[in-house]
């Protein structure tokens, strides 16, 4: 069982923004703690109303009175210090912590905290580990970044001393953490609003490396120089892993893929043959993303037959190249988180592998400085799909300080040569679609805001 001892000192436990992501699996683990939570929410949602349901009070709005019942007021990156509960927490002398910092003392809870990080493929990979902890009957507890429906949620509350978390680079939120084990998938230029180059963000990383203890364990994607690189920084076991790559401790090879997509590869350990693997989600960087929770399920001495097992029965993520339905009985819809040029190729790539006539994006890029600072790779990576239509920039956290528009990027595609349109009404974007779409077309929506709308309407008779 957890040591929740450090937390005890919070009885009521107010939480801002609790229907986002990760605040919603933090006030569900409290909840089942034994804790007192409240919450708000500017707007009411499915996690809104899944949380009501388990009995947790959450006020769409503001509640100033559970702010002044509150021991601790927990609120999340989004929140502005003018935020009217905030000032009320202020006013009455409540502390307020930052969500990755009250993580980062739920992550002291446990003797073992499970890290994933990576520019990409974090809430995949930490599905795929979580899943295998729970067939091998290890109760983890887990966050996820992500609905994931084996777990009916994105969070479970275990007994053990596992706890299997995402830990994200952006505003180095991940520095509060005390892993035991860390998986870093990759590292990629992105998050430049906040750590302005790439040195910045190698630096985040070895900073990241060095709070695992000597006797932690740290798994490295062996194909990107920049991950084996941190080996250097700490002096916990290293495991590596990788498919170009075969100096690593687990490769995979003899890849081979199904009309869907689907990829089944032998995996080596030290050389050694190990087993063939099979996936249920498309796509080679899903092959690197199972390679690292081989990895490290082979550490926790999880037998190969309940990863294979887990492995095969995964069949993604919300949002993570999610089927979605058919138009008309002709084509199908997919919808993809990607928003950052790697995970659009990455998508891109998963298509190849899959069978179909002619492929849709639809890309609503997410954030003005994502935008601005990416336009050329966001370009070369759209050109990889036969029908290009851009929806405007959703701004997220951010104002249009950048002079940037998503008439920027369609430019940028018409001088490469694709004929791409900017279509910012979704209703006109859905109606074009249904005019000119053809049998056996996939389209795909993609980006990390309100392009996740489109789907539905689409596949609406």
């Amino acid at each position: 069982m957890p040591n929740i001892d450090n937390l005890k000192k919070y009885k009521n436990i107010h939480m801002i923004g609790i229907g986002g992501v990760s605040m919603s699996g933090i006030a569900e683990i409290l909840h089942n703690w034994g804790f007192t939570v409240t919450g708000s929410d500017w707007a009411d949602s499915e996690t809104v109303q899944t949380l009501v349901k388990r009995g947790i009070k959450v006020t769409v709005g503001h509640n100033l009175e559970d702010v002044k019942n509150a021991d601790v007021v927990v609120y999340s990156a989004a929140i502005n210090p003018e935020d009217p509960e905030m000032l009320e927490a202020k006013k009455f002398n409540i502390p307020t912590i930052e969500r990755a910092d009250f993580l980062g003392e739920i992550t002291r809870c446990f003797n073992d905290t499970i890290c994933i990080s990576g520019t990409h493929g974090k809430t995949t990979t930490t599905s795929m580990i979580s899943l295998c902890f729970v067939k091998a009957l290890a109760d983890p507890s887990i966050q996820v970044g992500a609905y994931l429906k084996p777990l009916d949620g994105n969070y479970r509350v275990g007994n053990s001393e596992h706890f299997i978390i995402e830990a994200c680079e952006y505003v180095e939120s991940f520095l509060k953490f005390s892993p035991k084990a860390e998986i870093i998938l990759n590292i990629d230029n992105d998050h430049l609003d906040y750590f302005k180059n790439f040195e910045n963000i190698k630096k985040a990383f070895i900073k990241y490396v060095k709070l695992l203890p000597d006797n932690g364990i740290l798994v490295l994607n062996g194909d990107d120089l920049n991950c084996l690189e941190l080996a250097n920084y700490t002096n916990a076991s290293i495991i590596t892993y990788g498919i170009d790559n075969k100096q690593v401790n687990f490769y995979a090879t003899n890849i081979d893929f199904n009309d869907d997509g689907f990829a089944k590869f032998d995996v080596y350990h030290n050389d050694e043959f190990l087993d063939t693997f099979q996936l249920s989600v498309p796509g080679k960087h899903n092959i690197l993303n199972a390679l690292a929770c081989i990895s490290i399920c082979m550490k926790y001495n999880i037998h190969k037959e309940v990863i294979k097992s887990a492995l095969l029965g995964f069949t993604g993520a919300h949002r993570r190249f999610e089927y979605k339905g058919k138009i008309n009985g002709i084509a199908s819809v997919y919808d993809d988180y990607g928003h950052h040029p790697t995970e659009i190729l990455a998508t891109a790539n998963s298509l190849m592998n899959k069978k179909y006539n002619e492929s849709w994006v639809i890309f609503q890029p997410h954030t003005y400085s994502r935008t601005k600072n990416l336009l050329k790779d966001f370009a070369n990576a759209l050109m990889n799909f036969d029908n290009v239509i851009v929806l405007d920039i959703y701004a997220a956290r951010e104002t249009n300080t950048y002079h940037i528009s998503s008439k920027d990027l369609v430019e940028q595609l018409h001088s490469l040569g694709k004929n791409a349109l900017y279509i910012p009404d979704f209703h006109e974007c859905v109606d074009y679609i249904k005019k000119h779409v053809h049998k056996n077309d996939i389209i795909i929506t993609l980006g990390a805001g309100t392009v996740t709308n489109i789907g539905p309407m689409l596949i609406a008779q």
